[in-house]
């Protein structure tokens, strides 16, 4: 696991091992000046000699200005430090999302991606800081403090060889009762972002149905779990105090106790009055190392379930991948075979949704898909570009396997507009450069007249550099739906998959899209998956998909007369527009 996250060090190397370097200057700058006041007191204060007091005095001063720059060099360099730490981590962590399948997204979920790239590297962040600052001089300090201690009274410094045990096993015991605590902690806030993110996306959806109270209600019962999850880690940790005051007292007071019997029964010959003091000092030293060295404990604690759940994504592989050699990088053209394909999203063969599917489609052709909701036609179609693998059997694209292509390239050349339609904060413009980035003024306008989107994007005020908010929330859902099919347009690819992309269109939008397409792209093939028969209808074939199967291929004039679920759907639409007029 540190291997893994240490690889995030890269580029700021310089930086944490400048912070440790530094800390050790300071801590050595901070030990020594106890030692100076003991010899300022014994040999110039008690004797009445002022040029030792002066000397003695201006090393300290030397020794106080060292320290203080040590400390503040290394607070600048552990956080540059913990900053490109940070920013490392989280770039690996985005990187990986950005490869993984569908079926890694999945396993993991979204809310819970969410978590650690922001809450989780938070914590292991600070962590971080705190190992190459505070866990570098604490334990200096205590070595150090407990060899200046020992040259001074080896007796008194035994009292200190006692604490740490005692302080150890405690620790120990903490940490062990808190660390379960905190695993249930980062999985609730996992539950948490899931909820915030359902109800912001669906906003509209609650308070269309004014379910505002209910979802109020779910948030405050998540949000409850997670105080109360962390109120039981605190009362656990809420120990650690009162156990260093504790050993920091004790020690204290045993060294005054004996410190004083020691001076009174040898005469200060065992230990002089500037040793006592200077064993006061590194006492606090010494004990107030044991508690930075605890809170660094805690905050490790707390990150360990961070640190685990980071690297569990970056050792995630996606199942989804170019071959390492011998990539196919080119696409002949755009025919699509099924031979013989089933898949199941949990890999259960006992369980699938798509189950010996066996289909030929030639470049060019108009392929319509109908169904039921549930008969697996969006599942059918995402085997294409490998946004799935099948469980069984073989895709073909221009007769070469799907696994067999370089990602980009099979992806490059497949276009899908998927069911739920998404455009990104930005200009029109920039939003329809996602399907080519060196797309003209001119390509851009022509993909948008195909996809009938041209001439209400012309009457905005701003055109095409009108901007678009997230999530497109300022444009309807028919004007969302056909800019999508514009930037799949401009990737001018062999393969077009409109999944359900037009129902939010009226008939008479949809017929002149699909009239565009016959038109202008006529070599590309047309996958187009419709909940209207008029969608389809026109198709060189259609395919009737029924629980996770092909049902039954032909044209429209064909199914209609033997295909049951076909004629179900045709006369029910028709019977429909019969009694809306």
């Amino acid at each position: 696991m540190f291997k893994k996250l240490a690889k995030s060090v890269r580029g700021y190397w310089k930086e944490s091992i400048l912070a440790p370097t530094t800390v050790a200057i300071e801590v050595v700058m901070e030990v020594l000046i106890p030692y100076l006041m003991a010899t300022l007191i014994d040999k110039g204060i008690e004797v009445g000699n002022m040029n030792v007091i002066v000397r003695y005095g201006l090393l300290m001063l030397l020794c106080c200005c060292i320290s203080m720059a040590g400390g503040a060099f290394a607070g600048i360099f552990a956080a540059k430090a913990s900053a490109g730490f940070a920013k490392n981590m989280r770039r690996r962590l985005f990187y990986a999302v950005q490869n993984f399948s569908f079926t890694n997204i999945d396993k993991f979920s979204t809310s819970s991606l969410v978590t650690r790239l922001t809450t989780d590297v938070s914590f292991v962040q600070n962590a971080f800081q705190m190992l190459i600052r505070i866990a570098v001089r604490a334990p200096l300090m205590m070595i150090f403090s407990l060899i200046m201690a020992s040259r001074v009274s080896p007796q008194l410094s035994l009292v200190f060889l006692c604490v740490v045990p005692v302080l150890g096993i405690g620790l120990f015991l903490i940490a062990s009762k808190a660390m379960p605590t905190f695993s249930k902690v980062f999985s609730t806030y996992d539950d948490m972002n899931n909820v915030v993110d359902e109800n912001l996306s669906g906003i509209r959806v609650v308070k269309a149905f004014v379910r505002e109270e209910h979802e109020k209600s779910k948030f405050h019962s998540v949000s409850e779990r997670l105080y109360r999850l962390y109120l039981r880690a605190e009362h656990i940790l809420a120990f650690n105090s009162p156990l260093m005051m504790l050993c920091m007292n004790s020690c204290l007071l045993l060294v005054s106790w004996f410190g004083a019997r020691l001076i009174i029964m040898s005469g200060g010959t065992t230990l002089s009055t500037g040793g006592l003091t200077s064993l006061f000092s590194y006492s606090t030293q010494m004990l107030m190392s044991l508690m930075n060295l605890s809170m660094i404990f805690v905050m490790l604690t707390m990150s360990k379930t961070s640190a685990h759940r980071i690297v569990e994504v970056l050792d995630e592989e996606s199942d989804i991948l170019s071959p390492e050699t011998g990539a196919v990088t080119e696409v002949a053209d755009g025919s699509i075979d099924f031979n013989n394909v089933s898949f199941s999203y949990s890999g259960d063969y006992d369980h699938l949704s798509l189950k010996n599917v066996d289909i030929h489609i030639k470049s060019g052709e108009t392929i319509g898909i109908i169904g039921g909701t549930g008969s697996s036609k969006s599942t059918f179609v995402q085997m294409i570009p490998r946004l799935y693998d099948t469980t069984e059997g073989q895709v073909l694209i221009g007769g070469v396997d799907v696994k067999q292509y370089d990602l980009d390239t099979l992806r490059g050349q497949v276009a899908m507009v998927l069911q739920k339609n998404t455009l990104f904060s930005g200009t029109i413009k920039e939003n329809l450069r996602w399907g080519n980035p060196n797309a003209t003024d001119q390509e851009m306008e022509e993909a948008c007249r195909m996809a009938d989107a041209h001439d209400f994007i012309s009457s905005f005020p701003d055109g095409y550099d009108t901007y678009i908010e997230q999530g497109g929330s300022n444009v309807s859902g028919g004007q969302k739906q056909r800019l999508c099919i514009a930037r799949a347009l401009l990737k001018r690819p062999k393969i077009l998959i409109l999944d359900d992309s037009t129902s939010a269109v009226d008939t008479a939008t949809d017929a002149r899209i699909r009239q565009a397409f016959a038109r202008y792209i006529p070599e590309t093939t047309k996958l187009i998956i419709a909940q209207r028969i008029a969608s389809v209808q026109d198709a060189d074939r259609i395919i009737v998909m029924d629980n996770g199967s092909i049902a039954d291929v032909g044209t429209h004039s064909e199914l209609l007369q033997r295909n049951n679920i076909y004629q179900e759907v045709y006369y029910s639409q028709l019977k429909g527009g019969e009694d809306h007029e």
